[in-house]
């Protein structure tokens, strides 16, 4: 630094060291040379020792604030006027590493630091920020490969400025690796230009075409790792335009595509599947495409590295997905939202390193079969389907959800045939219309259910008992959880009706739940059903450790910053009031002192549907 006792040492280091071999000063808070060392290391897949002084050394910040650099620079001037003209013409001159950012770890913030000082400080004291404007003993002798290295971690806006001031790094940017193009990755002036409340979207619209296009057609074609292009939903992207970019970027070595097209685009744009040929195919790893029309997949190559194919809103038939799939033999993930095309989901034989399959919200979806010896989560949302799936051995987790109803119905009738070695079961339902039937098969690995119900009050006559069903059915269950999402008003309160007979000790035999250890009701109601499947499982859970009853929409579930609870409708207290005194009397004086109990009440000061704070 440019301290002034420091100065005082270095010159009295040279005046009586008359020996001396090497002098080097370095500007920088750690030492270049470290920095390359440790950066081949991870390059190389090794890792320096927690001996090593020099990991010791690295494991503090490497990056260099604004005030740092700053500093940097006074330091080097120092060194020329008071230092430099003292060292011996016979002695050998090492190059000090000055201001040349670290090669690991680089962040925005550190990247967009370096790039707006080179706009303040002269050239001369950036070696990295234009060659033309150095003297000769000051340009850096950095390795070609490792500066195009330093320009790659750059975010794009700072690639970009880089790339206007320094020769070496206009080259590399026609290479630029990271082509990702959204109104935040663009420059500042650009993303306020894009503020939705401008009136004048033609030429927000028009703005960002023109930067994209100038991009793209600077470059080279070669070197593309990822591109990403997002759109808002007023954008419509002329085709031609998409296909100029494309051709760009699907080129050998690409490992991450994601084209997002805005779903109520009236201009339907038909991907060119031919751009994913043997050639540059066989690179990708991650594909991503939404709001398109995708066809002719006999044109698509052999797809050997990709494992993940997210589908939105892309018209693609049933045919053209199982002849896409087929060319995709690592595929791990396969993700479907929106893909109304889709009549009926065939697997090839040939996916058999599937692991995640998502089938969201394809409305003419009828069946999904095929092939899945190594699929371990499926999630689906839609009608009510025909599944078969043969040698599911793996597959450990299903999410049923969406806004339908009699989904536990239909939960309850083809899970226990789908996946035998099942351990967590999530299942929504809108609200359920029928009765969940005796379970035929058994879930004899599942260790967490949860059931989610959102309207109960569109079936006020829903036995709950009916869900001791899924309880038997499941010998190794640990957790349950039933949520009502709105509380239901209950036309069966416990309070108004004549006890009589338990119609749940007249249908069902008795069984012991030895494993089960934690009950969670959430949006708890006075209704009788209720009531005696809460008794049921006090009598016959005899490992439970914990019971939890919500009376409000779900203490778990509120705000955590706030601590602020769910608000609830003047008749949803009424009902909250009745199920705590309902508890108090049929519920309370059941449970064991070994067992946690707890019932979560309305707050004191929520007498209204205002937000309140527990």
């Amino acid at each position: 630094m440019s301290s002034k006792t420091l100065v005082e040492l270095m010159i009295h280091i040279l005046d009586n060291t008359p020996f001396l071999e090497c002098f080097t000063l370095d500007t920088r808070i750690y030492g270049f040379k470290n920095e390359i060392r440790r950066c081949l290391a991870l390059d190389n897949g090794l890792f320096l020792t927690i001996d090593d002084p020099i990991e010791c050394e690295l494991d503090r910040e490497l990056f260099m604030s604004t005030s740092d650099l700053v500093e940097a620079c006074r330091a080097r001037q120092v060194i020329r006027r008071y230092i430099e003209g003292k060292v011996p013409s016979t002695q050998p001159r090492t190059r000090d590493f000055d201001l040349a950012p670290p090669l690991t770890g680089l962040t925005s913030t550190s990247a967009a630091a370096a790039v707006g000082l080179a706009s303040r400080l002269p050239y001369r004291f950036l070696p990295w920020c234009g060659a033309e404007a150095m003297e000769p003993e000051d340009q850096l002798t950095l390795p070609e490969d490792i500066l195009r290295k330093i320009h790659a971690l750059m975010p794009l806006a700072d690639a970009a400025r880089a790339a206007c001031s320094s020769r070496v790094f206009l080259d590399s940017w026609r290479c630029y690796p990271k082509l990702v193009f959204d109104m935040r990755t663009l420059s500042k002036d650009v993303f306020h230009r894009f503020d939705p409340f401008v009136p004048a979207k033609e030429d927000r619209l028009r703005d960002f075409i023109d930067r994209v296009d100038h991009i793209m057609q600077n470059h080279s074609g070669t070197g593309v790792k990822i591109f990403i292009l997002r759109t808002q939903s007023i954008f419509s992207v002329c085709s031609s335009y998409l296909d100029r970019w494309l051709q760009v970027a699907i080129s050998p070595g690409i490992k991450e595509f994601e084209l997002h097209l805005p779903i109520s685009n009236m201009m339907e744009y038909n991907f060119p599947t031919s751009l994913l040929s043997m050639e540059n195919g066989r690179w990708i790893q991650s594909f991503y495409l939404s709001a398109c029309s995708f066809d002719s997949s006999d044109k698509v190559g052999c797809l050997s590295s990709l494992k993940i194919i997210h589908l939105r809103h892309v018209n693609i038939t049933g045919e053209d997905l199982s002849l896409f799939l087929s060319n995709s033999f690592n595929l791990k993930q396969l993700i479907l939202s929106g893909c109304d095309h889709i009549n009926s989901l065939k697997i090839p034989h040939l996916l058999s390193k599937l692991k995640i399959l998502k089938v969201i919200g394809c409305n003419n979806l009828q069946t999904i079969e095929g092939n899945a010896p190594s699929l371990r989560t499926f999630y689906y949302s839609g009608p009510s389907i025909h599944i078969l799936l043969s040698d599911p051995l793996k597959l450990k987790l299903i999410h049923i959800f969406g806004s339908r109803p009699n989904r536990l119905y239909y939960a309850s009738t083809k899970l226990p045939f789908i996946a035998p070695n099942l351990k967590t079961l999530f299942l929504l339902s809108s609200y359920e219309t029928v009765n969940t039937p005796t379970l035929v098969g058994k879930f004899l690995h599942l260790k967490h259910l949860e059931i989610v119900l959102l309207t109960p009050s569109q079936s006020p006559d829903y036995d709950f008992c009916s869900l001791v069903s899924f309880l038997d059915a499941a010998p190794s269950l640990k957790k349950f959880i039933l949520r009502v999402e709105l509380p239901a008003l209950s036309n069966d309160s416990i309070l108004e009706l004549n006890q009589g007979d338990s119609s749940l000790k007249k249908r069902i035999s008795e069984h012991c739940h030895k494993k089960l250890k934690t009950v969670m009701i959430t949006g708890f109601c006075s209704s009788k059903t209720m009531i005696e499947l809460t008794n049921y499982i006090l009598e016959f859970a005899v490992s439970l450790k914990r019971l939890t009853l919500d009376t409000t929409r779900g203490y778990d579930m509120r705000l955590c910053e706030s601590n602020t609870c769910l608000p609830l409708s003047k008749d949803a207290l009424m009902e909250a009031r009745k199920s705590i005194l309902a508890i108090r009397t049929h519920i309370e004086k059941k449970v064991p002192s070994n067992i946690k109990f707890k019932v979560i009440e309305p707050c004191n000061e929520f007498h209204s549907e205002e937000s309140c704070h527990k």
